[in-house]
């Protein structure tokens, strides 16, 4: 009986058993994997009087996003705003709609548009760069600018070089074939790619056998360049109220005036320079003379300390808030080259007097400006040491060059 009762379970459970397997089986597919959003870029540089409407019809983009993107940047950066050669970026998804636009408004600041749940939203970025120092260096054999170049980097690069000896050197007159110049400078990179010189750190120019020396060095938060014993390169007067001009008429005490024909005393020195060039007031002081003054032309006189006066003569115009009374800095715009009074052609007469007697401004031997206090020189000669350690040491080469492709960002 008992066996009966065993036999009879294991018959129902081979039953439904069977019933299981014969049991057509169900598959059930999984959903479909979203595809993955395929993303493709439009880059390129401004073209001169393109805007952005332009590109968008360009490249058949939806201008509703155009002026979704206006509205979302016009507190931040206004899109009509595009200068020429700066680089764009607008990236599209697979529907082609807008995913981000970026714009690099200048060397330092990017706009960044991003298509956001909420719509877009602008804001503006401070490029981050890495920095390395470079070593520039060369030979000059007609002037600074040829020397280093006629690009971009090297314009921004020779007109740093000459800020700094502005109170030592004349760009335009002491310059000799044969002079040299070695520079330690930032070098500023993105992405492994160097974009531009930052500051110079360190430099050393050799004019006609002198040696001239800069090294930048902070103080009190603010940098500045010192000469090798510490002592600061600002002087009361820069050498000349022009940069990279040649001097057309030498100071003489006797020269063969070039309209009246007589030979007479020429007390200063005439600078040659396109109409429209800007003239930097030499010293501070304060303005005695501003207005026409006959074989002059347009004449702003400065008083400074200790007798001595500049003259500048044959201005186009004078600049609106120089007039007698008021004060002037070193290096202010003080009027603009031209050729009103008796002159052949746009020019700048420059005078330097020391108590009303005309002297040579190029002979006049100005002092260094103050040293540094005490107490920070051993920093300071630490640091020139250093400098100096790799200028004997580095192999200075010609500049590096800006790559032109657009940045990553």
């Amino acid at each position: 009986m008992k066996k009966a009762f065993v036999a009879s379970i294991l018959l129902v459970i081979a039953f439904f058993t069977l019933r299981i397997n014969l049991s057509p089986v169900r598959y059930v597919e999984a959903p479909n994997a979203m595809p993955q959003a395929k993303y493709r870029e439009i880059a390129g540089n401004i073209k001169k009087g393109e805007t952005l409407f332009d590109i968008f019809k360009k490249y058949g983009l939806d201008l509703k996003e155009l002026f979704e993107m206006r509205e979302a940047s016009a507190a931040v950066h206004r899109l009509k705003d595009l200068s020429p050669d700066r680089p764009y970026k607008i990236v599209l998804d697979g529907q082609d709609q807008i995913d981000s636009f970026t714009y690099w408004i200048d060397d330092d600041t990017v706009l960044k548009i991003n298509n956001t749940d909420a719509g877009f939203c602008a804001e503006k970025v401070c490029l981050t760069y890495e920095k390395r120092i470079e070593h520039v260096g060369g030979v000059i054999r007609d002037n600074l600018f040829s020397a280093m170049g006629e690009g971009k980097g090297g314009l921004v690069l020779a007109l740093k070089l000459s800020d700094i000896f502005a109170w030592d050197i004349d760009f335009t007159s002491d310059l000799r074939s044969g002079d040299t110049y070695k520079i330690a400078v930032e070098g500023l990179y993105i992405d492994g790619s160097f974009r531009k010189y930052g500051e110079i750190i360190a430099a050393e120019f050799v004019n006609n056998g002198e040696t001239y020396e800069a090294y930048r060095y902070e103080v009190s938060g603010k940098a500045d360049y010192y000469d090798g014993q510490g002592k600061s390169l600002r002087k009361a007067f820069l050498k000349a109220p022009l940069n990279f001009r040649r001097i057309s008429s030498s100071f003489s005490r006797g020269r063969m005036h070039p309209i009246l024909k007589i030979s007479r005393p020429h007390h200063g020195l005439d600078y040659s320079a396109p109409q429209g060039t800007p003239v930097s007031v030499a010293g501070d002081g304060s303005v005695i003379f501003s207005g026409s003054k006959g074989q002059y032309g347009n004449l702003v006189i400065i008083k400074h300390r200790n007798g001595y006066k500049t003259y500048y003569g044959h201005l186009s115009r004078i600049a609106r808030n120089v007039r007698r009374g008021s004060g002037v800095d070193q290096g202010q715009v003080l009027g603009y080259v031209g050729s009103t009074g008796l002159a052949t052609g746009p020019h700048l007469h420059y005078e330097m007097r020391i108590n009303d007697r005309p002297v040579n401004p190029l002979s006049v031997k100005i002092p260094h400006g103050s040293a540094l206090p005490r107490e920070l020189m051993a920093g300071f000669t630490q640091f020139r040491d250093d400098m100096n350690i790799r200028f004997a040491s580095n192999k200075f080469h010609g500049l590096v060059l800006a790559e032109n492709s657009t940045p990553k960002f």
